[in-house]
């Protein structure tokens, strides 16, 4: 892979206020196109469109505008740190989930709160949307999985089989399987049934991220062995692993075309973003530039454009050019 970057405006935002403006900075580390953020952050993720960024921290959700490079909005209401957050394929709502025991919806464009999502869950670590938009799934730390209809936010289904944490969840993109990062495993369930169906063994430590590759036919596992798996979906057996990290994998991305994956370990010693042939699992380069753990990775729907998030309250950009 060839890693290549231009430098691009560099806002670093430091008021808490909608639409704050600062000048540009510069010493932009080598390889980022811009440097956004505020609070630890714990989780990022795209808009379907590209054009803006949502930032799970432990103050709250920021929203950026990318084209900008400044926030456009501080979504506060949770009464704890928020864990995750994930928009609606359709991009009108915004999910977030907290250790605060709820999940929260949010109008993406205005940031209005819409409604609050409770039941008698723990923790809340991960919230994802189907592929259709209509359900809403969200991991607890007592080992559930809950399903909830994203329109109306009345509870679906419990998917349980996991009495343990819960970390992560993912929907497949035909949204027939939802895949859990449940401790050492990966754990599968049909979404229409509330089935479970496979347990995917293979990590030594706790799995923390999970993702399927844009076609379907891949999925990632990032674990706390230091290693991220890739799973074949159609036989579900084991296919390369990715071998490199230093410490433990915290989150996984494929690019928009599923060639590239890329991961990171949430660890303060190693500040790392790495990148891999997601056909072969082999290392092709890393990006260096944060000043502290990394904690969530996220390619945008424009093509090479990659987001990481970082305990040192930032969000780097990355130009990620294509595999040779």
């Amino acid at each position: 892979m060839k890693v290549t970057a231009t430098l691009f405006t560099l806002f670093v935002l430091f008021s808490a206020t909608a639409r704050a403006q600062v000048p540009a900075q510069s010493n932009l580390p080598a390889g980022a196109i811009a440097r956004l953020g505020r609070g630890s952050i714990n989780e990022i993720e795209y808009s379907p469109d590209g054009a803006r960024l949502a930032v799970a921290t432990s103050i709250g959700i920021w929203l950026y505008d990318i084209a900008m490079g400044q926030e456009i909005a501080l979504l506060t209401g949770h009464r704890s740190e928020v864990r995750s957050v994930a928009f609606s394929p359709d991009g009108i709502t915004l999910a977030s989930g907290s250790w605060d025991k709820t999940v929260r919806l949010w109008d993406a464009k205005t940031g209005v709160h819409k409604q609050t999502l409770t039941a008698d869950m723990e923790r809340v670590n991960s919230v994802a949307f189907s592929p259709d938009g209509m359900t809403l799934a969200c991991a607890s730390s007592d080992g559930k999985i809950w399903l909830w209809d994203a329109e109306t936010g009345v509870h679906k289904r419990t998917l349980t089989g996991q009495t343990k944490w819960v970390n992560n969840v993912t929907f497949s993109p035909d949204g027939k399987i939802l895949a859990g990062a449940c401790m050492a495993e990966v754990r599968l369930w049909d979404v229409e049934t509330g089935e479970h169906k496979l347990t995917l063994s293979g990590h030594k430590r706790r799995v923390n991220n999970v993702a399927f590759s844009p076609d379907g036919k891949t999925l990632a596992s990032g674990s706390w062995d230091k290693t991220v798996c890739l799973w074949d979906t159609v036989s579900w057996t084991h296919k390369q692993i990715c071998s490199g990290h230093r410490y433990r994998v915290v989150s996984v991305s494929f690019s928009p075309d599923g060639r590239v994956l890329a991961s990171v370990s949430g660890e303060g010693t190693d500040r790392l973003v790495y990148l891999w042939d997601a056909a072969t699992g082999e290392h092709k380069g890393t990006f260096a530039g944060h000043r502290d753990a990394v904690n969530s990775v996220a390619f945008s729907p424009e093509r090479g454009v990659l987001a990481s998030g970082s305990s040192d309250g930032t969000v780097l950009l990355w130009k990620v050019a294509d595999l040779r």
